[in-house]
C-alpha cells in the first residue's frame, strides 16, 4: 500500500560525481531533469552529501559507477542512498552500469570476496533495487539481498559491429581466453560468423604465489612419546655430513610427499600437485585473411589483448578489433593501445573515459543510456523488465 498517495507518481534522479555525462543523456532520453544535489569532499577528506529537494514519498533513483576514484564513488553512492532513506523516500533505486569491485567476486586464498562486502552495504545504505549491466560473474547477483537487474550492452555492440565495420560477414569472433569462449560464441552465433579462441595467454595462477601454504605440517606425535625422539634422531642425523646426492634426495621426498597427523589413525601421505606451466600462446582456429574481433566484459589491463592482437596478426588477421562493455582503461592502457596492433578498441559508456579517447584515438564509445532510461522508467511504472532480456542468453 502506498502511504503517500499524493507523490506515488513522482520520481527523482540523483548523480554523484563518477559519470555526470551518463546522467545527463539518460535524463534526456526521459525528458526529466537531475535532482538537485550537492556531493562533494570535505578538508579532510570526507564525503558530504546534500540533497537540496524533498524526497518524501517518491521513487528516487541514483546514478553512479565506478569510475577512476572508486572509493569516493562507492562512499558517495552509500551516501546518497542513506540520505534519502533517512528523508522518508518511497523506494531507492541504484543504477549503477559497472559495478565496483565486481572483479574481487571470488576467494583468493586469504583474500576475501569483497563484492559481497559491496552488496551487503549497498543493501544496508537503503536501497530496494539495483539496475546493472554485463556483471563480470553473473554470480554477483546472488550476493544481494534485493532484486537486481543485470543488463546486456551486447546489442548494441552487435549493432555496432554490423554497422561500422565493413565487411564485417568476412571477420571471426575471438575469445582472448578459453573462459571468455562462451560470450564469443554468442556473438559469433547472433552474427553467422565462426569463431576463434587463443590458447595459453599468460596468466596470473593462485598456486603461482608463495603465501606460506607450502610449509610442511608439523610432525606427528604419538602418545608414547616416539615421534618427538625419531625426531630428535633426525636432527642428530641431520648434523652429520651428508652428500650433495643424499639431501638432493631428501629434499625430493619432502617435495613429493607431507606427512600429517590424524590421531590415532595411520599417517597420511598426501602428493603435491603437478606445477601449472603455461603453454605457447596459440590461436585455435582460422584468422587467416579475416577481421578479428576480441569480445569481452572488461578491458582494464590491456597487455593481455595487445599480446592477443600480436598472435592474430601473425596468424593472417588484417584487422584486429576488441569489444568490451566496460573500458575502464586505467594507468597507461590508452597510450600502449596506440601503439599497439589493435585498429579499434569499442567499448560503452558505462564509466567515462574522455581523457583516455584524447590519448589513443582508437577508442570508439557506444552509448547505452537508452537501455538505462527505459529500465528506470519501466521500474517506476511497474512494467515488466523482460522486454529488455528478449532473445538474450546466460552467455550474452
Amino acid at each position: 500500500m502506498n502511504a503517500y498517495p499524493d507523490s506515488g507518481n513522482e520520481m527523482l534522479l540523483f548523480t554523484g560525481n563518477s559519470h555526470p555525462e551518463l546522467a545527463r543523456l539518460v535524463a534526456s532520453r526521459m525528458c526529466a531533469k537531475i535532482g538537485t544535489c550537492s556531493v562533494f569532499q570535505k578538508p579532510n577528506k570526507e564525503t558530504q552529501v546534500e540533497i537540496g529537494e524533498s524526497v518524501r514519498g517518491k521513487d528516487v533513483f541514483i546514478l553512479q559507477t565506478g569510475s577512476r576514484d572508486v572509493n569516493d564513488a562507492v562512499m558517495e553512492m552509500l551516501i546518497m542512498a542513506y540520505a534519502c532513506k533517512t528523508s522518508s523516500a518511497k523506494r531507492i533505486i541504484g543504477v549503477i552500469p559497472y559495478l565496483p569491485y565486481s572483479k574481487q567476486c571470488k576467494m583468493r586464498k586469504r583474500g576475501s570476496v569483497v563484492s559481497k562486502l559491496v552488496a551487503s552495504m549497498l543493501c544496508k545504505a537503503g536501497f530496494d533495487h539495483i539496475i546493472s549491466m554485463d556483471l563480470h560473474q553473473k554470480e554477483i547477483q546472488g550476493f544481494f539481498e534485493v532484486p537486481i537487474d543485470n543488463l546486456r550492452a551486447s546489442p548494441f555492440l552487435l549493432q555496432y559491429i554490423q554497422d561500422q565495420i565493413p565487411d564485417y560477414r568476412n571477420a571471426v569472433i575471438v575469445a582472448k581466453t578459453p573462459a571468455s569462449a562462451k560470450k564469443a560464441q554468442s556473438y559469433a552465433e547472433r552474427l553467422r560468423l565462426g569463431i576463434a579462441v587463443i590458447h595459453g595467454e599468460p596468466q596470473d595462477f593462485d598456486s603461482d604465489l608463495e603465501d606460506g601454504r607450502h610449509s610442511p605440517p608439523p610432525p606427528a606425535i604419538s602418545p608414547s612419546g616416539d615421534g618427538i625422539a625419531r625426531n630428535a634422531a633426525d636432527n642428530l642425523k641431520s648434523t652429520e655430513p651428508v652428500s650433495l646426492s643424499q639431501e638432493a634426495a631428501r629434499e625430493r621426498r619432502l617435495l613429493q610427499n607431507r606427512t600429517i597427523s590424524t590421531g590415532h589413525f595411520e599417517a597420511l601421505e598426501i602428493p603435491l600437485l603437478t606445477a601449472k606451466e603455461k603453454p605457447p600462446i596459440n590461436v585455435v582456429g582460422d584468422v587467416g585473411g579475416k577481421i578479428a574481433i576480441i569480445v569481452d566484459d572488461i578491458i582494464d589491463d590491456v597487455d593481455p589483448f595487445v599480446a592477443a592482437a600480436d598472435i592474430l596478426k601473425e596468424r593472417g588477421a588484417y584487422k584486429v578489433y576488441v569489444m568490451a562493455t566496460h573500458g575502464l582503461l586505467s594507468l597507461d592502457a590508452p597510450r600502449i593501445l596506440e601503439h599497439s596492433m589493435i585498429d579499434e578498441v569499442v567499448v560503452t559508456n558505462s564509466v567515462p573515459h574522455e581523457l583516455q579517447k584524447l590519448q589513443c584515438h582508437k577508442i570508439k564509445t557506444v552509448d547505452i543510456s537508452f537501455i538505462l532510461s527505459e529500465a528506470i522508467r519501466r521500474i517506476h511504472h511497474g512494467e515488466s523488465m523482460s522486454y529488455l532480456f528478449r532473445d538474450i542468453s546466460i552467455d550474452d
